[in-house]
């Protein structure tokens, strides 16, 4: 058994987003779940440096509720928190593939190929959001 079986050992990753996000850029990250998951979060910063500044979304999956938690912060106070999925698609040990679709008006959010949530910009302009953070009991193989 290894540190990241026992969920030990967290995933961290934060990549910078060139220029901002704008509509028709695609983010992809495919990876792993440990085997025995509690959580993991994609989140889309303004500042990677400074927690305070506003978040774009954050994307909560927990497993222990089978849920998908989307929700922004603007100057300081988080907004209203969306839950609703069609179905919880993540099981321990799978691989799977995430896609962030950023449309003019929302971002679209795809995993392994199928539509699962859609999550409306809060943060304007877009280009504001110029980071991403992906952290939990995930193991990375590509972010793009």
């Amino acid at each position: 058994m290894t540190e990241n079986d026992r969920g030990t050992n967290v995933e961290r990753y934060i990549g910078e987003i060139k220029g901002g996000l704008k509509p028709a850029m695609k983010i992809t990250i495919i990876g792993v779940i440990c085997s025995n998951p509690k959580s993991f979060a994609v989140t889309l910063l303004c500042d990677p440096m400074d927690a305070s500044k506003d978040i774009g979304l954050l994307l909560t999956v927990n497993f222990s509720e089978k849920s998908i938690t989307r929700n922004a912060q603007i100057a300081g106070k988080w907004g209203r928190e969306e839950k609703n999925i069609p179905y919880f698609p993540f099981t321990a040990g799978d691989t799977f593939k995430m896609e962030l679709f950023c449309e003019h008006q929302q971002i679209r959010v795809l995993l392994d190929g199928r539509q699962l949530c859609y999550f409306t910009h809060r943060v304007q302009p877009l280009h504001l959001v110029t980071a991403l953070q992906i952290s939990g009991d995930i193991r990375l193989t590509k972010v793009a």
